[in-house]
């Protein structure tokens, strides 16, 4: 009998000898090649870093000259009161590239001089690729409401899709895991989550009309309307109604369409029908 469980052991033990050997050698094979891929990208993110750390810390306050070349007289004094970047916005992207890898290289590439927070496959894995309280190159030139500077009051979210294809349920699902915690860390409103053909109606189209908006909105990301039960009064401006949401509309007819591709998602022409009316009067007394 200890003969039997003395072999017993013996077998469990070289088991365990062969699991974590694999496991060591996954993690020797696997953890390098991916820490190395990235990591002149890691370098010069740290630097970047030290580099806005440091401006940050400089105390020094500004000089400023009167109109007869006086200097004002001007002193530095530290407070205790502050804290980091909070941003108050959430504007979602789809890449319009053909993979995340692709999108990846675009992002850590500094010729390219765009980037994003977070990229989300197609398959629902989630990449971050700046901490929340830096400042993404994502949104562009751009407007929304008074805001003209829309990076440096958002997080910037990029879904690996080439712009005319659906959204996978993976990716929609992490979306909203992300979003449930941006929300809760940052106090975000829902109707501060918003797409970039919102912000910037005239250069961009993303994401795409096939983007699950009321899914969203119903999950408490972004605002979404009330089955219309009345027309709009004859009187019912429609560019004041849009300018109301939020939209740029110096360019009408982009305004409408960038409207329509979020709201409606049934055609892109700039001209409102009834059932556009409809919706966007339902929207105009929500906001």
């Amino acid at each position: 009998m200890r003969y039997f469980a003395d072999i017993f052991c013996m077998n469990l033990f070289l088991k365990s000898v062969i699991i974590i050997s694999g496991c060591s050698f996954l993690l020797s094979s696997c953890s390098p090649k991916v820490k190395n891929k990235y990591s002149e990208a890691q370098k010069k993110q740290e630097t970047i870093v030290s580099e806005v750390t440091e401006k940050l810390s400089v105390n020094v306050a500004p000089v400023l000259v009167d109109s007869l070349g006086n200097q004002v007289p001007s002193s530095f004094v530290p407070t205790v009161n502050f804290g980091a970047r909070k941003p108050s916005f959430v504007i979602i992207h789809h890449t319009a590239q053909d993979s995340i890898q692709q999108t990846i290289k675009t992002f850590t590439l500094e010729r390219t001089q765009v980037s994003a927070h977070y990229v989300i496959g197609r398959d629902g894995f989630l990449v971050q690729m700046l901490s929340d309280e830096l400042r993404a190159w994502h949104a562009g030139a751009g407007k929304w409401g008074n805001m003209t500077d829309m990076n440096s009051c958002s997080i910037g979210i990029e879904l690996d899709n080439n712009g005319f294809e659906p959204f996978s349920d993976a990716q929609i699902n992490t979306l909203l895991l992300l979003l449930e915690k941006l929300k809760r860390d940052y106090n975000i409103p829902a109707a501060n989550f918003i797409g970039h053909s919102d912000i910037a109606p005239r250069r961009k189209s993303d994401p795409s009309i096939l983007f699950p908006w009321e899914k969203l909105a119903r999950a408490g990301f972004g605002l979404w309307y009330d089955l219309p039960d009345q027309l709009p009064p004859s009187n019912f401006d429609v560019e004041a109604a849009l300018r109301r949401i939020g939209y740029d509309v110096s360019d009408l007819p982009a305004a409408i369409i960038a409207f329509k591709r979020h709201f409606v998602q049934k055609d892109l022409i700039p001209l409102m029908g009834t059932w556009d009316l409809c919706v966007l009067y339902n929207l105009y007394r929500k906001y």
